[in-house]
């Protein structure tokens, strides 16, 4: 079974018993009958064990052949899970969800919490479902993958009814500034117009010093040089060209006077940065019914190739009774 397949590893203390056997060989003492022994009384023959090694040859073999069982039962992977549903946080025991159940027949199924990327996480973990098993998925959303899933099980997606929107808090953007004490009000002014550009869902955080999380720092003193520990992800620099660089301190953008007063020119420059920054768009996917798409499961990465473990175990067995045998000839 997969979820037993580590704990076959905590077995390895059996190797201790064919050590225990082979030290447990015995001797009989050798006896002499003499002249005198009439006058003594009659005692029976006595055994003594004798702890030391023996058959060395087949105390490896077998060692090895108790291994490699070990290794192979860790390694074997059977399916053995059956229908399953899998409930995302937070639905678990509500009204949908066990509406939900019912309606699809699984009141007997097995409940699981949703993973974080269910389709690929399937895809590696189908193996353990017995062929024919159900897969029911409750969530309140989920993200389209980019390829159709292709499963070795039927699968269903139901999604919870959305609640009602809250309002989304803005997106906190932390930028550093360092420029001439005149200038710096304009630019707390071109940031505060980029905020009212934004409708709200964009709050700029300026600052003196870069953070970890500073996404940009503009450096309007031409004639400084920035600290070389200094970095952020985009840059902008006054010098006597325009153009865009990619350096050490991260992506530079240079002009020779940046737009603060004219107002296209800052429209502008606002679009070019959202689009460089623009977070890609998760598109979700709808409620949907999976059929299966492929005979088998996908192998599993441990259970690839047991195939030379089972060569090995049965070369190992034939070579112990091969050797068992001719230490009783």
């Amino acid at each position: 079974m997969t979820s037993m397949q580590p704990l076959w590893w905590f077995a390895l203390p059996v190797l201790l018993l064919p050590v225990w056997w082979h030290m447990r060989k015995r001797e009989r003492t050798r006896t002499d009958l003499l002249a005198t022994a009439r006058f003594l009384p009659a005692a029976a023959p006595q055994q003594q064990r004798i702890p030391r090694w023996s058959d060395v040859l087949l105390l490896l073999t077998r060692l090895a052949l108790l291994a490699v069982l070990i290794a192979w039962l860790a390694v074997l992977t059977m399916p053995w899970k059956g229908d399953t549903v899998f409930v995302a946080a937070g639905l678990e025991r509500t009204e949908w969800a066990e509406r939900q159940i019912r309606s699809a027949g699984m009141d007997g199924a097995a409940r699981q919490p949703l993973p974080a990327d269910v389709w690929n996480w399937l895809a590696r973990n189908e193996h353990e479902w017995r062929p024919g098993a159900r897969l029911l998925i409750l969530a309140p959303h989920a993200a389209m993958p980019a390829l159709p899933p292709r499963l070795a099980h039927d699968a269903e997606l139901r999604l919870a009814p959305a609640p009602s929107a809250a309002p989304a808090a803005p997106r906190e953007r932390h930028v550093v500034v360092v420029a001439p004490a005149e200038r710096m009000a304009r630019w707390q002014a071109l940031f505060a117009a980029f905020a009212t550009a934004g409708e709200g869902a964009q709050r700029y955080i300026l600052g003196d010093s870069p953070t970890p999380a500073t996404e940009l720092i503009v450096w309007d003193k031409p004639d400084a040089q920035a600290p070389a520990d200094w970095k952020a992800p985009l840059w902008w620099r006054t010098a006597s060209t325009e153009g865009e660089t990619q350096g050490k301190q991260g992506l530079t953008w240079t002009a020779p006077q940046w737009p603060l007063q004219d107002v296209d020119a800052a429209r502008a420059l606002y679009e070019r940065w959202q689009a460089a920054t623009a977070r890609p768009a998760a598109y979700p996917m709808p409620a949907q019914a999976i059929k299966a798409a492929r005979r088998a499961a996908l192998p599993a990465p441990l259970a690839r190739s047991p195939e030379w473990l089972a060569i090995a175990l049965l070369a190992l067995f034939a070579l112990e009774r091969t050797l068992s045998h001719v230490r009783r000839r």
